[in-house]
């Protein structure tokens, strides 16, 4: 494509661009100027850089662009930061020319999804810290920043995760790391944030993009098995789509029927989570009836078009789910039901209002574009702020680092809900797995911090006891009461261990000026001055989160002279022992009667656990003599198999730098995918060197119909079949179903492959899958 070309096609992307802008609504004229004005900036600010694709840069702001428009039903504000949201990372404008130009808000989004490392280079110098170790995780850093952005403006969040989409939508050009890395990230952060937000659609590709980057094999065997089902779906159309529209019609609905077949990654989890085959996944196929009624009398037609499916074909009473009742936290409304078609499939329908599956496609973005629509109306508990708020408390948090409070953050995105009630009767909605003390809390923040039991059900019940839907609760409390730290491991919501850290500070606070006082006496005595080095020094010693914290510890008498001597190096006893010291006495009575060490009996096992190790590592092989080809600059650096995923020759690897050496996993590993979006800086390129043999011990997981003989079906293939080493053997069975595992060892990946596969043939064998 010459430059002209590509010029026409950078006008035509545009004008796509302000046509879906205004097939949404119209534009007004200031709008529509500041549209162009920022897309022209962008082009001129891009002007000269080409993506890894080769094509011009300014594609990827207008295809985000796109995307904010057309799948998520974003406006002017939200295109014209989508525009510039890598002008200030990438080039010389700053967020303050932004602001002059666009306003405040756009620059404001603009900031939320630039990145700190760019922030960094501004401000010249501050990458320093972070390479000498001072900044925990950088990645981690930039997501806390994000979200605490997202909390003053959600639209960063939703400018971000078009981003996230279009650059996944083109990974096929990136080098390997890069793709693992950024697809580690997309399933550690992002995939969880559109589930929260309940932008399905975007989490469905975002997923499926992360399974085809990261398991390519098993994406394409799954994606090659959908295809193959095409002819079912087209017998399910006539038996029972056909059945289901004439049965709508003629009880008078307006409605759209959509039908589907699970996603790649769907049957994935199905087949990992139920450990069946692709054939056994019972609800491959779906429906979905959205009706045109108003909505006054949306749940109530929603049930009667259940009653009426119930009546034509046999529903799972397992599988039913109302949504409608008890929407889910991201404002989620459906009936779904799983039905029995008349060719013995079952297929799983959703039922919902034209309204409420606008709210499903477009998530908590349809509640910000309707208030966005009508300002002068006021919306009474909407679900998207509470939520902003309590994330907002949570990440302003400074007395942990940016990684425990992301993690911590993300535990809270795929919790389920339980609905708790009052002894007025009145719903409250909690996380599965709330406790008592959560939901003291939840009413008041006095309740809780006074909180000393309940009864549950009428039954008196302690503060650490897990609820559950239904339960009705009156809490007790008594004014002798105060939180302490093992409430921190009772509540599992982030509002009550806010609440509890507060409350906790405050004791701190308490005892601070005499702490203060106590720990300058020390010090005194100790010829060290009470200044901001010796606090800090005294701080990373004692793994404390404040001053606050080490003056409390003083007062309280956990620290003391000899611990503060410790510190300074003036005495030897380490840290680790503190919590030993009120034992002291009896341990100084006991060193005198410690019985005389045989050391004839000593040596002897010595040895022998020396030549148990010897064996397992001649038996495992040398790890520094691997057959690994790594990137120029780490070939001296030995390497180790990790031990989580065990990869065998053939696998697609990646090394992790960890203590001073490359451990190799594979791609898909999860714990290698998570330590990536973390710590992409340790991500080494290990690719296997051609020509070498090795034996790697790996594990099947077998599930059979116990009969008569199957070890010993199992054994021959391995060992005389396939001449295989097999190290252990578990099988143990039950009510007429054997579950094994085997462990053994194979010289590469298709000699996995084919052991499975011989394994499968095996009557009575149901499932074989590589652990």
């Amino acid at each position: 494509m010459d430059i002209n070309e590509e010029e026409r096609a950078i006008d035509a992307k545009y004008e796509e661009l302000i046509q879906a802008c205004r097939q949404r609504r119209p534009l007004s004229e200031k709008e529509d100027e500041d549209i162009y004005r920022a897309f022209t900036l962008a082009r001129d600010s891009h002007n000269g850089v080409r993506r890894k694709s080769g094509e011009p840069y300014i594609f990827h702001p207008l295809s985000v662009a796109l995307i904010a428009v057309k799948e998520v039903g974003l406006g002017p504000i939200a295109v014209i930061s989508c525009l510039l949201h890598d002008v200030v990372e990438d080039t010389d404008i700053t967020l303050e020319q932004i602001g002059a130009a666009f306003g405040e808000r756009v620059a404001r989004i603009v900031d939320g999804v630039t990145k700190i490392s760019a922030l960094m280079r501004m401000t010249n110098g501050s990458l320093e810290a972070a390479a000498k170790g001072e900044v925990d995780s950088l990645q981690a850093e930039n997501y806390r920043k994000i979200l605490l952005a997202m909390c003053d403006d959600v639209y960063v969040i939703f400018v971000k995760l078009c981003d996230r989409l279009h650059n996944m939508r083109t990974l096929g050009s990136m080098k390997m790391t890069k793709r693992l890395a950024i697809s580690s990230e997309t399933q550690y952060l992002y995939i969880p944030l559109a589930h929260r937000l309940g932008l399905y659609n975007i989490k469905t590709e975002l997923e499926e993009l992360v399974m085809k980057y990261t398991n390519p094999v098993e994406y394409e065997e799954i994606e090659r098995k959908i295809e193959s089902a095409k002819e079912m779906e087209l017998r399910l159309q006539v038996c029972f789509v056909a059945a289901v529209q004439k049965m709508l019609d003629a009880e008078g609905y307006k409605y759209t029927l959509k039908a589907r077949v699970k996603s790649v990654y769907s049957c994935y989890k199905k087949m990992q989570n139920k450990g069946v085959l692709f054939d056994e996944i019972y609800d491959l196929f779906a429906m979905r009836i959205i009706l045109d009624v108003p909505v006054e009398k949306e749940k109530e037609e929603c049930f009667r078009v259940y009653a009426s499916l119930s009546k034509l074909f046999p529903p799972n009473p397992s599988r039913f789910r109302d949504w409608i009742t008890h929407p889910k936290n991201n404002g989620y409304e459906s009936l779904h039901t799983t039905l029995m078609s008349p060719i013995g499939r079952w297929v799983e329908v959703q039922i919902r209002s034209r309204r409420m599956d606008e709210v499903a496609e477009k998530g908590m973005a349809a509640h910000f574009l309707y208030k966005e629509n009508h300002p002068d109306e006021t919306v009474e508990g909407n679900p998207v702020e509470e939520w902003l708020q309590e994330i907002r408390a949570t990440l302003e948090n400074n007395d942990k680092s940016a990684v425990n409070l992301v993690e911590e953050f993300k535990e809270t995105l795929y919790t389920r809900e339980i609905f708790i009630f009052t002894p007025k009767g009145e719903v409250v909605k909690l996380p599965a797995h709330s406790t008592v003390l959560d939901f003291a809390y939840a009413i008041h923040s006095h309740l809780g911090n006074t909180c000393m039991g309940a009864k549950v059900n009428s039954q008196v019940k302690p503060i650490s006891q897990v609820l559950h839907s239904g339960d009705q609760v009156q809490i007790i409390t008594s004014r002798a009461t105060q939180p302490t730290e093992e409430w921190l491991n009772i509540v599992v919501t982030s509002k009550a261990k806010e609440y509890v850290r507060d409350n906790l500070r405050q004791q701190r606070r308490e005892h601070m000026d005499s702490g203060q006082r106590k720990f300058s006496e020390i010090l005194a005595k100790l010829h060290r001055s009470n200044n901001a080095s010796t606090q800090g020094q005294c701080l990373r010693y004692f793994n404390l989160r404040s001053t606050i914290d080490l003056f409390y510890q003083v007062d309280t008498g956990v620290i003391g002279e000899r611990e503060l001597a410790q510190c300074f190096g003036l005495a030897k006893r380490t840290p680790s022992l503190l919590f030993l010291e009120p034992y002291r006495q009896f341990f100084d009575q006991n060193e005198k009667k410690e019985e005389p060490v045989d050391n004839a009996l000593h040596e002897e096992a010595a040895a022998e656990d020396n030549k148990d190790a010897g064996e397992q590592q001649e038996e495992e092989g040398s790890d520094a003599a691997l057959p690994f080809l790594l990137d120029e600059g780490y070939s001296h650096i030995e390497t180790r198999l990790a031990t989580c995923c065990k990869p065998v020759q053939g696998d697609d690897v990646i090394g992790l730098m960890e203590d001073d050496k490359i451990e190799v996993h594979r791609s898909n590993c999860p714990k290698a995918m998570h330590e990536m979006s973390i710590h992409k800086e340790r991500i080494v390129r290990t690719r296997w060197r051609a020509g070498e043999k090795m034996s790697f011990l790996t594990g099947i997981a077998i599930t059979a119909i116990d009969k008569q003989g199957m070890l010993q079906d199992i054994t021959r293939i391995i060992s005389q079949e396939m001449n295989l080493n097999i190290r252990a053997i578990t099988i143990e069975a039950s009510e007429g179903v054997a579950h094994g595992i085997i462990m053994l060892y194979v010289n590469n990946l298709g000699h996995c492959d084919n052991l499975i596969a011989r394994l499968r043939e095996i009557e009575g064998i149901e499932i074989v899958k590589r652990i």
